[in-house]
């Protein structure tokens, strides 16, 4: 079926970042393939990160399909935008069904994307992965590439107010090399490689990134780069429900 809805939306996309003049620096694109099918698995830090992602496989010619939770397809806005470029809506109570639909999709030669860490990393360091990317990639015979998104949760993330107005923010886009499935025993075993390239490829973008925070807005620097957004501990606490206990 022809793509009616996707290519307008990533032109709107692409009209955004000049008006906003966003740095973008793209590097890795040339490993997504231009044919056939394969997972791309980004660290999270943005409520933005699908378009910054996918936008990493634009090199290639290739629409990624991101499997996002159901809530946003019932939106009476953004549901119609997601059916319409084919995303894959996932329910956590009948997971099932969505991973199946994502690995079909993957046999036809779709790129799938996901963010393992299920949720935004208010550390900005890479959380512990669901492994569903990894058994993704198994079943359906397809490369794993890990992909490191920063800069974006100066946008908009977890906890700040938007800020979707910004201008001449850079924004890092690194893809990995595939990693091959049949070369890891099990998906646990593929998913420590994913997080081990992924965590490498995260701290290579945030020790190159241009800009460095001061003052007041040492907030989107990692605590171990000297911010001070919340150690992982803090935030595994708080996305638990509870309090930072340190001053920041």
């Amino acid at each position: 079926m022809p793509e009616l809805v996707y290519p307008p939306v990533i032109a709107v996309a692409k009209t955004m970042f000049r008006v906003l003049d966003l740095r973008l620096t793209v590097e890795g694109s040339h490993h997504v393939p231009r044919t056939g099918g394969a997972v791309l698995a980004s660290n999270h830090v943005s409520y933005l990160d699908f378009i910054f992602c996918g936008y990493g496989a634009h090199e290639s010619g290739r629409l990624v399909r991101f499997m996002a939770k159901h809530e946003v397809f019932a939106h009476k806005i953004s549901g119609p935008l997601m059916r319409g470029m084919k995303h894959i809506p996932v329910n956590r109570r009948a997971g099932a069904g969505s991973y199946s639909t994502a690995v079909d999709a993957l046999r036809r030669g779709e790129v799938v994307g996901v963010f393992p860490e299920a949720t935004i990393s208010r550390s900005f360091t890479v959380k512990d992965l669901k492994n569903g990317a990894a058994r993704m990639a198994q079943d359906a015979e397809v490369p794993l590439l890990p992909v490191a998104l920063w800069g974006t949760q100066r946008l908009w993330t977890k906890g700040r107010p938007r800020t979707l107005t910004r201008r001449h923010t850079p924004i890092t886009i690194l893809v990995g090399e595939p990693i091959d499935p049949a070369a890891h025993p099990d998906a646990n075993a593929l998913s420590a490689e994913l997080r081990t390239r992924l965590t490498a490829l995260v701290d290579r973008a945030q020790r190159a990134y241009p800009d460095t925070p001061a003052g007041d807005d040492t907030w989107w620097q990692p605590a171990h780069l000297g911010g001070t957004a919340p150690t992982p501990e803090e935030a595994a606490a708080l996305d638990r429900g509870g309090r930072r206990t340190s001053a920041a």
